[in-house]
Formats: C-alpha cells, sequence, structure tokens
C-alpha cells in the first residue's frame, strides 16, 4: 500500500531533518575538539619550591601574576612572594563590615 503523495514528502523531510541534525552535532563535537584543544590540557602555574609562609599563618587564597605570586592570609593580609620564593611586599587589610 503506497503513502498519500503528501506524507511522502514528510517522510522524506524528516529524513532529511534527521540527517542534517546528525551533521550538525558531529560538526560541533568536532569543533570543540579541535578548537579547544587546551581546555583539556591545561596546565597548573609553577609555584616557587622555597616559598614558605611565615610560622603560624595559614593561606586563605592564592594568586599568581607575571613574576610574583600573591598569598591572602586568614589574618587579613596579603602576602607578596617573587619567583624566587623571597617575600617581597606585605599589605595589611582593615577589617571591614561583611555583607
Amino acid at each position: 500500500m503506497a503513502l498519500p503523495p503528501s506524507l511522502r514528502l514528510l517522510k522524506w523531510l524528516v529524513i532529511v531533518l534527521t540527517l542534517t541534525m546528525i551533521g550538525g552535532v558531529i560538526t560541533v563535537v568536532g569543533l570543540i575538539v579541535t578548537r579547544m584543544p587546551q581546555a583539556f590540557s591545561a596546565q597548573a602555574p609553577d609555584v616557587p619550591t622555597d616559598l614558605s609562609l611565615p610560622e603560624g599563618v595559614k593561606a586563605a587564597a592564592v594568586t599568581f601574576g607575571t613574576g610574583w605570586v600573591a598569598v591572602v592570609t586568614t589574618d587579613d593580609r596579603i602576602l607578596i612572594f617573587g619567583r624566587d620564593g623571597a617575600l617581597r611586599q606585605e599589605v595589611t587589610l582593615q577589617a571591614g563590615e561583611t555583607p
């Protein structure tokens, strides 16, 4: 039994749409893999081996800059170290209102 012409057209439109969607998904996945390989192989920054915090100080956060490492401590200080691990600067934060 043959399908009416309008259903035959609808059947082919669905087949074309399916193939187009499969091709689109393959294209998007391929572009993500080839254009963003650094997202899958991100390297951690280099921490100086001789960096040591003063006695009794605990780190709350660490950030890396060009040629320096900043450590935010739990006692509201920012310690800035050089790439050689030597303390270059210390900034004391004033306690303020917490939000």
